[in-house]
């Protein structure tokens, strides 16, 4: 992550993940209650990586 955003920028990498990481951190807050740390985590990085992958998806599809 560290090397991605000194590559790219922060309002770059601001503007690409927010949404994802915003949406993430909601749909984590109000579904996830595992009453483990590790096993939350873990799940808002994998709802995380999917919302970006899809959100890509959409961008990408728009830009061509």
């Amino acid at each position: 992550m560290f090397s991605y955003v000194r590559q790219a920028g922060i309002p770059t990498v601001l503007a690409q993940e927010g949404p994802a990481l915003m949406a993430s951190f909601l749909i984590a807050e109000v579904f996830y209650k595992f009453h483990s740390f590790t096993l939350e985590c873990a799940a808002f990085l994998v709802t995380w990586y999917g919302l970006s992958w899809v959100q890509s998806l959409i961008v990408g599809s728009r830009a061509k």
